[in-house]
Parts: structure tokens; sequence; C-alpha cells
């Protein structure tokens, strides 16, 4: 068995795990003086250390004969080979060169700003995908990994995050979308966000090579915030196509809501029918004769009426006095 150790000549990245970053080649106990080959993978690079110094970085996919020496570093590294059972300490990290594609991101808090129409502070958070590459493996593993084992995209992503919100929140307080331009500008967002984080990157050691928004979402309050503003304006809307102005309309629903509740409705449509015949006195004693709408306008009363019925605005018996108020003025 320990003669099998000693004549060990390979030394690779088998089975690198998905979306693994760095690996410190760990041969379990294999004596490795005698090794002879390192092998890189396309996609692969490699850093050697000697006594926690970083000695060479390698990146060109092949296979590095120890023994013949045909590759410059090779000398060096067959020298520190020898001491690999004395105090002397040597290291070998692998390394991912390939892309790596489609790594998931999500705001960890949400994005706040105020909103630009609205004039009330909004929530936003995000999500999506992006692919990096790296670029100064060196820099990364002094500054980064400091001497750990492996190292994971995941890992990276903690310090990803925490360094882009605010960037981002910067962005999105001088950009000035509203609540309703979000959608339609994500991809100008995710444009400008990629440009913003870039440096964040390149400070790591990794090239950004593109910037997914895929989503957003903004804080319940926010929502329920633009929900109320929509239905105020709805209902003005609707108050523009029935003729009425939108306090009326507020009369018109309050006598329809009263009108539905049991043992009120007499009084109700008391009231309704009151101010009615007072409507319709006050329109014979102010509007004169030659200024009595036409038909054509009086019939497109007629359809905005049954359009605020059926859209149960008003109720059946408030429907049937107005219609036979407009139609006793044609």
């Amino acid at each position: 068995m320990k003669l099998k150790k000693q004549m060990r000549s390979v030394i690779q990245w088998e089975n690198p795990k998905e979306y693994q970053l760095f690996y410190k080649f760990i041969d379990q106990g294999d004596e490795l003086k005698n090794a002879s080959k390192l092998i890189l993978q396309p996609g692969q690079g490699c850093i050697f250390t000697y006594e926690g110094k970083v000695e060479g970085v390698f990146d060109e996919e092949g296979i590095y004969d120890l023994k013949t020496g045909n590759k410059p570093f090779l000398t060096t590294i067959k020298k520190f080979m020898n001491f690999f059972e004395s105090e002397h300490k040597t290291g070998i990290w692998f390394y991912r060169k390939a892309d790596m594609l489609n790594v998931r991101w999500g705001t960890r808090m949400p994005i706040k700003y105020n909103d630009p129409v609205y004039s009330f502070p909004v929530q936003l958070r995000g999500y999506g995908n992006y692919s990096i590459r790296i670029t100064d493996a060196k820099s990364f593993f002094v500054n980064f990994l400091i001497g750990k084992l492996d190292y994971f995209v995941d890992q990276l992503q903690e310090v990803f995050l925490s360094r882009i919100t605010q960037p981002i929140s910067n962005y999105l307080a001088n950009a000035k979308f509203s609540y309703a331009e979000i959608d339609s500008n994500i991809e100008l967002i995710a444009e400008e966000t990629k440009n913003k984080t870039k440096p964040i990157f390149e400070e790591l050691g990794f090239k950004l090579l593109d910037f997914r928004i895929e989503g957003t979402s903004f804080d319940s309050e926010t929502e329920k915030r633009i929900g109320e503003i929509s239905d105020i304006q709805a209902e003005v809307k609707s108050a523009n196509i029935a003729g009425v102005d939108y306090a009326e309309l507020q009369k018109l629903k309050a006598m329809r809501d009263m009108a539905k509740n049991e043992g009120m409705a007499g009084a109700s449509m008391g009231m309704f029918a009151g101010m009615n015949m007072g409507n319709t006195m006050g329109n014979m004693q102010m509007t004169p004769q030659e200024n009595q709408p036409s038909k054509t306008d009086v019939r497109a009363k007629l359809k905005e009426l049954k359009e605020l019925f059926e859209d149960e605005l008003i109720s059946e018996e408030e429907f049937k006095v107005k219609k036979q108020e407009l139609l006793s003025k044609m």
C-alpha cells in the first residue's frame, strides 16, 4: 500500500463540483514527492504556494511533465516537491477559469427610495442572474480565499450582495422611475446596474459578463397605497363618463349602499327622490328653453347612465329615476 502511494504520478482536479471556484488538492496522505505530472483540464488553472507564498499561477490547460521540465515553472515545482515530507509547506489550489453562467442573485434587503410621482417612500426588491469569469485568480486567492480548502459561488454572493445595494439605490433615486415605470424600464435598469457593479467584480478579481433582472416586487404598504390611488382614479373617470362631478358620484354611491341596507331603503329612496325633485325644479327655474340639451346629448347621457348601472355604481331605482329625468328632456 505504501509503495502504491509513493508511485503516484498524477496531480489533477477530478470531478469539480457545480459552481465550485477553488479547490485545494489534498491527496489523503499520499506521498507526493515522486509525483511527475500536473494535469490541467480546459477551463482550469492552478496556484502553487510554498511556505505561505504564491510561487506560480498556471492557466494553460495541458500536461506538465515534472521530469523533463518542459515548462519553465516546473523546475521550481520539481524542487519544491522534494520537501513535501519536511517542514517546508507547499500547496496546490485548482481554480475554475471557465465562465460561471446564470448565477442567481436577489436583493437581501429592499431598496428604498422616494417615488417621484406619488411622493412617498417605496421599497423595491429584485432578482435575476448574472455571469462571471475569474480574471485575477492570484488577487482573489490572496485577498479573499485566505487558504480555504474550497470556495463556491454562493460564498461570493454574500460579498457581492452586500456591496451592490447602495449603488442601485442611488441610481434609482436619481433615475426617478415611478412605481408604474419600473417594468417598462427593466432592461435599462439592468444595463445601468451592470455598469455600476462592474468595478465591484473587478475589485474581487472577476469580470462581469452580463447582468439580468428577471422580476421585481414592491412592499405590501406600497401596493396598498397604489391600489387606493387607482381606485379613486377609476371613480373619477366613471364620474366624468356619467357627466357628474366626483362629489356627486360619491353621493350616489352612498345612497346605493344605504338602499342595500334593509330598513333604510325607504328612507334613502325618499332622500334620493327629494334630491332629484329639487334638481328638477332648479332646472325648470334656471334653465331657459333654448338651452335645453339636444337629443344627441340626451342619448349620450343615457348610455353613460346605463354603464354606471351595469357597473353597479347606482341602484336599479336610481337608474330608473335618472333615466326618466333624461327622457323628459327629449
